[in-house]
């Protein structure tokens, strides 16, 4: 059973147009228990948010990820990083 991500935004000036693109690009991670021992992964694949950020963490660009995991796109990349914002703000709710 996948856990579906929701964010709640604590921006009174954030458009509502900003906030649909949180959630759509939020909407790519989901939570499945057995699924990379339940860590968040991206669009069901065994590609958790941990593994991108590392990846971008030690300096890799989006393209080189892209091309090294030709089935992510540059909206899992942008997914990864709104999930650690979102943590960061402790926005994120499993």
């Amino acid at each position: 059973m996948k856990t579906r991500v929701t964010v709640s935004r604590s921006c009174d000036n954030a458009g509502r147009d900003g906030e649909d693109t949180v959630n759509t690009l939020l909407s790519r991670i989901s939570v499945t228990p057995g699924l990379r021992f339940g860590e968040p992964c991206i669009r069901g694949l065994r590609i958790t948010v941990w593994d991108i950020l590392r990846w971008l963490g030690t300096g890799a660009s989006h393209s080189q990820i892209i091309s090294d995991y030709p089935e992510l796109t540059e909206e899992d990349i942008l997914a990864a990083l709104q999930w650690a914002a979102a943590l960061k703000d402790q926005h994120a709710i499993r």
